[in-house]
C-alpha cells in the first residue's frame, strides 16, 4: 500500500481526471441528435411534435423510421463514446464519464436543461462499462415490449432488471451508478408511469394520445 504522502498526490489527480471525464461525458451526452437530425431533414423542431421529447420514439412520430433509427444509434453511441474516453484515465473516470453523458442527455445546457428520457444513452453507457448489462437491458426490454406493447413499461422494467443483474454479476460501483441512473430514468418517466396506472399510456404502434 502506498505511503500516505503518495495518496495525497494521487487522489487530487484521480479526482481531477474524474471531473474532466464527467465534463467530457456531459458535453457528449448533451448533443441533441434527434433535434439536429429532424431540423437538417426539414421536419422542423421535434419539440413541437408529439410528446415534445428529443429522443428516437418521438422522432418516429415524424414518420421517418430512418431518422428514428439513426437517432437511437447516435444517442446510444454518445454514451458509449463518453465511457471509452473516460476509461483512458481509469475505471472510476469511465464511471464518471457515463454519469456525465446520461445527465447531459437528460439536462442539456443548450436546450434549457430540457432533454430526453435517457433510455438509449442508458444502454450506451452500459455497453461501454459492462456489455452484459446492456444485453440484459435489451432482452428484458424486448420481452416486456412484445408482451405488453408498452415501450415505457419495457424501459422501466429493463432498467430495474439491469440494476439487479449488476448487483449479482458486477462490482458495487457499477451497481450504484446504474441504481442512480435508473432512479433518474424513473423520474423522467413520471408522466408515463401515471398514464400506465390510469390505463392511458400509448402502446407501440398507436398514435400519441391527447
Amino acid at each position: 500500500m502506498p505511503p500516505s504522502e503518495d495518496w495525497s498526490a494521487i487522489l487530487p489527480l484521480m479526482l481531477g481526471l474524474c471531473l474532466f471525464s464527467f465534463a467530457v461525458g456531459y458535453l457528449l451526452g448533451s448533443i441533441p441528435f434527434g433535434l439536429i437530425l429532424t431540423r437538417l431533414s426539414g421536419r422542423g423542431d421535434i419539440r413541437q411534435i408529439g410528446s415534445g421529447n428529443i429522443g428516437a420514439t418521438n422522432v418516429l412520430r415524424t414518420g421517418s423510421k430512418g431518422l428514428a433509427a439513426l437517432t437511437l444509434v447516435l444517442d446510444t453511441l454518445k454514451g458509449t463514446a463518453a465511457v471509452l474516453i473516460g476509461a483512458q484515465f481509469g475505471p472510476y473516470a469511465a464511471i464518471f464519464a457515463g454519469l456525465g453523458a446520461f445527465l447531459g442527455h437528460l439536462f442539456p445546457v443548450w436546450l434549457g436543461f430540457r432533454g430526453g428520457k435517457g433510455v438509449a444513452t442508458y444502454i450506451g453507457v452500459a455497453l461501454g462499462l459492462y456489455w452484459p448489462a446492456a444485453l440484459a437491458f435489451c432482452v428484458a426490454w424486448l420481452l416486456v415490449a412484445v408482451t405488453t406493447r408498452y415501450s415505457s413499461l419495457a424501459a422501466l422494467v429493463a432498467s430495474a432488471a439491469t440494476v439487479g443483474a449488476l448487483t449479482l454479476m458486477a462490482t458495487w460501483p457499477l451497481a450504484v451508478l446504474f441504481g442512480l441512473l435508473t432512479i433518474l430514468l424513473y423520474v423522467r418517466h413520471a408522466a408515463n408511469i401515471r398514464r400506465l396506472m390510469q390505463g392511458e399510456e400509448t402502446r407501440i404502434g398507436e398514435k400519441q394520445k391527447a
